[in-house]
């Protein structure tokens, strides 16, 4: 894919070099910025706000020894947003160009003057945005990957040939991947804002399948598994990730259904993270104004166990879900979200805080590096000692489907597992569907494992839920 090099504004030798496999510079990124709220207001905006950014990448994938794909990505854009008063309007271009870019500012503009007025529309308050040492502070989050296309090939090749040779069972493969990613950006608005960084997230991947011989196909089980970090060097070795899909797949062959039942569930570290995840959606402005939530008015109320808390940390270095600062460019910081059980805050952005009459939390785009802890969890509360306390009933490993009503509460999600009898996993389960409530499942939470697991931004570890409906044959 072809570049513009720079905008026709930008100076020919730029202040700074520009970052190994990027087209751009940090100076060339700014400099477009101020040239497009420049512009902005020269059309009469009151205010504006602009964000330039650039990826790129490759991605591999193999599958029985053999390549299936190579792609390499190199992708850029710049986003503008325009505001008359209180109508807003936006638009985007991948166009570098002067004349492109005058042409999205107007584009922008004209779209706000023919806008319904919003009351909640507009920047973020000046005393929110980062500046200073906020703006640039320095999170470790850009550890670029120099592999090439042999060299990734030769990676996951590795991790799908361990996979098939941990069994004779393990017949077959989805393949293998390797994905090494990074990107940068600059944004900046007209009440002060300016701040930008890179970063860089690397994958591993693999998802063997297992089947009996002599069954014809007919007990044949996947799973998968993977390694996601902002450095190559911290990435699990190819041959751990496909030992265990494997043993993962292995473990789930002469699968059965069960009777339907109500029983304690077990939620396995990596699935767990989906019962946090929807906490954080309950709890987002968009779902509160919209009052289309079931822990509407929480605010400093029970949510959870007296023993769970749950706690904000943005500039975790190489942290998934770290942030200086949100989409909006607010500062972003440390806090308590669920404290003893009881709500501490909610997820806001500048606008949806206003449609709540309140103050943004610095979540335009999400939470930030989330772990839920239980005050009770002991070091030895390892997977084994948590099937221990499950005691007799279903350990999940694997939910399907979005199944999750956020007004109501209402859950029911087909699932995949182990039935445990006397603390001990019995056998194989499929084809079953785990059914409550949200508000009843965070607050049956009656421990919470020391197998801590981090998925994306969310770090949690398996989930002891008390009693819920299992819909079986």
């Amino acid at each position: 894919m072809s570049l513009d090099t720079r905008p026709s504004s930008t100076p020919s030798a730029p202040a700074s070099p520009a970052r190994p496999g990027f087209a751009y510079t940090r100076d060339q990124f700014q400099q477009l910025v101020e040239d497009v709220l420049g512009f902005a207001k020269s059309l009469g905006a009151s205010d504006a706000g602009a964000e330039v950014s650039e990826g790129v990448g490759l991605s591999v994938s193999v599958r029985k020894g053999e390549v299936e794909n190579v792609e390499r990505n190199r992708d850029k854009s710049i986003g503008v947003s325009v505001y008359i008063g209180q109508r807003r309007g936006n638009a985007s271009t991948s166009d570098f160009s002067r004349a492109a870019l005058e042409q999205t500012v107007r584009a922008a503009y004209d779209i706000a003057r023919f806008t319904a007025e919003d009351p909640a529309a507009g920047l973020p308050e000046v005393q929110d945005l980062a500046a200073g040492d906020d703006a640039t502070r320095d999170l470790d989050l850009f550890h670029p990957w120099a592999i090439d296309a042999e060299g990734a090939v030769e990676i996951a090749t590795r991790c799908e040939r361990a996979a098939l040779s941990v069994d004779k069972r393990i017949t077959n493969s989805e393949g293998a991947g390797v994905s090494a990613q990074q990107s940068h950006f600059f944004a900046g608005n007209t009440r002060g804002f300016r701040g930008g960084y890179a970063s860089s997230r690397h994958s591993l991947s693999v998802a063997p399948i297992a089947s009996l011989p002599g069954k014809g196909g007919d007990d044949m089980q996947r799973d998968a598994w993977y390694s996601s970090m902002r450095a190559p060097e911290d990435l699990a070795a190819p041959e751990a990730v496909g030992r265990y899909a494997a043993e993962r797949a292995l473990s789930r062959l002469k699968s059965r259904k069960i009777a339907t039942c109500e029983v304690p569930v077990l939620y396995e570290s990596t699935v767990a993270a989906g019962l946090l995840g929807a906490y954080v959606q309950a709890t987002s402005g968009g779902a509160l104004y919209r009052k289309s939530s079931f822990l509407l008015d929480s605010l400093g109320k029970q949510v959870l166990p007296d023993h769970i808390d749950i706690h904000e940390d943005p500039h975790q270095l190489r942290g998934k879900g770290s942030a200086p600062f949100d989409d909006e460019g607010v500062v972003t910081r440390q806090r308590d979200v669920v404290l003893g059980g009881v709500a501490q805050g909610y997820f806001l952005s500048s606008y949806s805080a206003r449609k709540l009459g309140m103050r943004t939390t610095g979540h335009a785009g999400g939470s930030q590096n989330l772990v839920l802890k239980s005050r009770n969890t002991q070091a030895s509360d390892d997977l084994d000692e948590m099937l221990r306390k499950l005691h007799r009933g279903f350990f999940v490993i694997e939910m399907m489907g979005q199944g999750v009503n956020y007004v109501t509460g209402d859950y029911s999600r087909g699932a995949a597992g182990f039935w445990v009898e006397n603390g001990r996993i019995a056998y194989p389960v499929h084809e079953i569907t785990v059914a409550g409530n949200m508000r009843d499942m965070l607050k049956g939470i009656v421990a919470v494992g020391a197998d801590a697991y981090t998925l994306g931004g969310k770090t949690i570890g398996s989930v002891l839920v008390d009693r819920m409906k299992i819909a079986g044959s």
